[in-house]
């Protein structure tokens, strides 16, 4: 059940997340000269911007799948669609700690409503999602470069159903997840209005947990305003003073991770691909050392362990009409992995990509290279709600990773709590 869709999903994702973890090493020299030892006693403003924006989004929709380029109950290609979003976020004070290490970070939740030309067989979906941006460069006082990611869940999909919604091959659940990566200039329109306008990109799927599950992926353009409740007029001229930020203190932590889901598998028979029927369970673990660079960024190796319940089967046919699935011995379900991993790093939230490849495995499908990406939400100062994606040679969707997670050797100055 591959298609050029996976693909495009990985490289648009990576491309992202690579760039954010690039813009990490901008260190703007917030910490020069500042003894060590100062980061065990430190003071800063606990002050918060509130925030509530309003987004339109029209869109362009990737043909990557016969529904969309007119295959559908229309015979017409499946070409625009658009958005509104009503967002709320919290920001701290500019020239606090947190505003100058995370670069005027903010982060918050959303809603939001779309609608497809074709809303009989995609249906009118709206989305919840977390969110957090931040300033990529300041090109003069009022105006900045900045970037966003948008995560969570979509509801109201028409999905594809052998007799009633047979052409729609795209999308084959009622809820699906939303993953959204945008840049935009914020020009700073007065002491409580900001105006945004930029490129988005989105990707719609479930995960392979349902079939279809060809995904949704679309870019357009981005055009919104901000309102801030609390926020001051000195922020139009940079400060003269600028308290000095502590010098952060690198060490090596140690992340585990233990994880769950459930997925689909599609077998080879001849030529082509059938979906074994039912779910199949996926349990594994992570131990990351990590060496902390900074404020921003971390990267290490992980030991990555998994039992894939759907590795290895496959599909003897028994008649003309009915395919009898065969599952292995269980040594062949099971993989241990090494993979390098790296993490943006920000207040609340963390965005981990990983490259690595099974080193002890009896073949089949646990050979080949691994990618994952992955979100870490801080719960506590070392404890982490885990969601991440993993897929294979860049292109086969494997499985959800949904768990939790613990820091072990954490030295990491938090400012925001």
């Amino acid at each position: 059940m591959k298609s050029g869709t996976e693909r495009l999903n990985v490289l648009i994702i990576l491309i992202a997340m690579c760039f954010l973890s690039g813009i990490a090493f901008a260190d703007e020299g917030i910490h020069k000269n500042v003894p060590e030892d100062m980061t065990d006693s430190i003071s800063y403003s606990r002050h918060l911007i509130h925030r509530i924006g309003i987004d339109v989004r029209p869109t362009y929709i990737f043909p990557t799948n016969s529904f969309l380029r007119g295959d559908n109950m229309d015979m017409e290609p499946i070409r625009k669609s658009v958005s509104a979003h009503l967002k709320y976020s919290f920001q701290y004070y500019p020239n606090s700690y947190t505003d100058r290490i995370y670069r005027g970070s903010y982060q918050g939740l959303g809603l939001s409503m779309y609608s497809f030309e074709d809303k009989e067989e995609i249906g009118n979906p709206f989305a919840i999602y977390l969110f957090q941006g931040a300033r990529i460069a300041r090109i003069n006082p009022r105006l900045s470069l900045n970037y966003e990611w948008n995560f969570g869940v979509s509801f109201g999909w028409k999905p594809y159903d052998e007799y009633d919604n047979r052409y729609n091959k795209v999308i084959g659940s009622k809820i699906n997840a939303y993953i959204n990566t945008n840049f935009y200039l914020n020009y700073i329109l007065s002491k409580e209005l900001d105006l945004t306008a930029g490129v988005d990109l989105t990707h719609f799927s479930n995960g392979n947990t349902r079939f279809p599950n060809a995904g949704l992926n679309t870019i357009g353009l981005k055009v919104g305003l901000v309102y801030n409740f609390n926020r001051n007029g000195d922020l139009f001229s940079k400060s003269f003073f600028q308290p000095p930020v502590p010098r952060f203190p690198r060490h090596i932590s140690y992340d585990v991770v233990l994880f769950g889901s459930w997925r689909r598998k599609g077998v080879y028979v001849g030529e082509g691909q059938i979906a074994a029927p039912g779910a199949f369970a996926v349990a594994g673990f992570n131990i990351n050392p990590m060496y902390n660079f900074g404020y921003n960024f971390r990267a290490g190796v992980s030991v990555d362990g998994v039992y894939d319940e759907s590795a290895n089967i496959y599909a003897d046919p028994s008649s003309s009409s009915t395919e009898q699935f065969y599952r292995p011995p269980l040594s062949y379900q099971l993989a241990l992995g090494l993979s390098a991993r790296a993490e943006y790093v920000m207040p609340y939230f963390t965005v981990g990509i990983g490259l690595g490849g099974n080193v002890i495995h009896r073949g089949g499908d646990l050979k080949g290279l691994y990618q994952v990406l992955a979100l870490k939400i801080e719960v506590t100062r070392s404890s982490f709600i885990h969601i991440g994606y993993n897929l294979q040679n860049f292109h086969t969707p494997n499985y959800l990773m949904l768990g939790i997670g613990y820091r072990f050797h954490n030295k990491y100055p938090t400012f925001h709590r």
